[in-house]
Formats: structure tokens, sequence, C-alpha cells
């Protein structure tokens, strides 16, 4: 089993290798090729330093080419840890860009829009388009001019901000598009802790020719990080070393959790799982009581040593 230690005692390999950056993503590029320079730029850096390079870096929730803002990429193994991003929510302050005048009722006609919405994905999208529901969590209106709306939109992932703007706009009775989108939230980063991709191929400059780590362990954070909206368990040693190899976590090796299992007629949450000393281990499917004395707790969904 692969032995990472505390997350906050890990070296600049490790973080390398098991790590995530929240950056801020320029206009242009796709998510896509972001992804892979960085990739190829920490792949290049880890072999110059006579380390094992990563092969793949995959990012958190697509942005278009011209959209801004919050994308956190995951590095090496980290990329295993994509499924718990399906879980948090996203933040966006977008400009609606409308076909007349703001009508002098925008912002009460706006507010309906809040709760769960039907939406069907574009033609260009790469999922089905099948109907399906998104929450709107939060949709403020921070600002208006003759023909535009500054909002603030706090929504469920997997929501489609282009479409929600068409919509508003046939409620408006003016029609709508988007015009700027950038992203500020992609939970549990927002752009408080963002850093340009500059700034990290700085950083990366800095550790392996000047051997100066200090700038790296600022941008990059480990792993662990992206389960802090997860609920977590605490398993013994023993536990761990058996998950690694594929068994599910049995009742006796959970030390700790703090969640409460949900029984047979709720939907199974996804949950982290770590050992004593707070390093990831694997996410997976609670199915059982983490305070029963037998019987399987967590069902594996991805082994993360």
């Amino acid at each position: 089993m692969i032995r990472r230690g505390p997350p906050s005692e890990r070296p600049p390999t490790a973080l390398l290798q098991f790590g995530v950056v929240n950056l801020d993503k320029p206009p242009g590029p796709s998510s896509h090729q972001v992804s892979g320079w960085i990739r190829d730029a920490v792949a290049e850096t880890l072999s110059e330093a006579g380390k094992t390079p990563i092969d793949r870096a995959s990012h958190a929730g697509t942005l278009d080419p011209k959209v801004t803002g919050c994308l956190p990429l995951m590095l090496g193994h980290a990329t295993r840890l994509a499924p718990a991003f399906l879980e948090g929510r996203k933040e966006y302050v977008a400009v609606l860009e409308c076909h007349g005048p703001v009508p002098t009722d925008a912002r009460s006609v706006i507010a309906e829009f809040e709760g769960p919405l039907y939406q069907k994905p574009p033609r260009k999208s790469a999922v089905s388009r099948r109907l399906r529901v998104r929450e709107i969590y939060d949709l403020e209106v921070l600002e208006t001019s003759e023909r535009k709306v500054l909002l603030r939109i706090r929504c469920e992932s997997g929501t489609y901000v282009r479409k929600l703007c068409h919509d508003l706009g046939l409620a408006l009775g003016t029609g709508a598009h988007m015009g700027h989108l950038r992203r500020t939230e992609t939970a549990p980063f927002d752009d408080s802790t963002l850093v340009s991709a500059y700034e990290l191929l700085d950083a990366l400059a800095f550790w392996n020719e000047d051997d100066d780590p200090d700038p790296l362990l600022e941008i990059v954070q480990p792993a662990e990080r992206i389960l802090e909206g997860l609920p977590g368990i605490t398993i013994a040693p023993s536990a761990a070393e058996s998950v690694a190899t594929g068994a599910p976590v049995y009742a006796p090796g959970v030390i700790d959790a703090d969640i409460e299992f949900v029984g047979e007629d709720g939907s199974p949450p996804l949950v982290a799982c770590y050992t004593p000393d707070g390093a990831a281990i694997c996410l997976g499917k609670l199915v059982g009581d983490p305070t029963a004395d037998t019987g399987t707790v967590v069902a594996l969904e991805r082994v993360l040593v």
C-alpha cells in the first residue's frame, strides 16, 4: 500500500502525484487543453527531478473556452476523486444580455427561478439530451443596466447556465442570452484561493531549478482537500491494508465516523475513508451502520492507494 503520511507533511513530489490546484482558468483554451498543459508540465518537472511522472490530470466541471474562473485540477492519482465534485455546488457570476430594455419587474421574475428546474442539455453538450432536474439554490440580481443584468447563481452541479439565461429571457419577455460568465466556486473550492497557470509553472521552476519548494507547497494542495464536503470515516491501519487490496470496509475496522447510517430506504451517501493520520484511503457508499459490531459498512467505489 502507498503510505503518503499526513496531508500537511507531504513533500512536493507527493503533492504533485496526489494533489489538487485551484486554477483560475483563462479565456481561450478549453478545460481539456488546460488540463493537458498542466499534466505535461508537472510530468516533465517530476522526470527532471528523477521522480515518477504523472500520466494524468483532470478538471472538475467543464468550462467553455470563453468562460473563466474556478477550475480545480486533480493531479496524478487524485483524478480518482472526481466523483466527489459531483456532490458539491457551483457558483457563477453571469451577465444576462437582454434583447430589449430590462423590465421593471425583472428582480421578481428572476427570483421565481430559484428551486428545482427542468433542463435539457444543449445540442453541443457531451451528455445525452434528456430532460433532467437541477436545483437553483440562490439567484441574486447584483446590478442592472438598460439591457444587462448581473447575476450571482448558486446551483447544483450539472446546471447549464447558458440554458438558464435563455429561459430567463423568455420569462422576462425580452429574450436574452448569456454574456460573460465566471465561475466563483466549485465546492469545496472558491475564488479566494485561485492561482494562475503562470504561478504554477513558476512554482514548478523554483522547486526544480532553485530547490525552493515553498511556492509549490502554497499552490498545490493535498488531494484530501477535495473531500472536505463529504462525510468521513476513520478506519484502522489494518483495515486500510485490506481496502488497498479491494476489500470493503467492515464494521470492526471503523474507529470513528461523522455520519449516521440512513437505512435501507435512503440512498447510500458517498463517504471518504481515512487512516488515523488523515490520509485518504478510498471513496465508497455507506451501506451499513458504522457503529455496528459486524457487517459491511462501506462498499468501495474508488481505492486511492
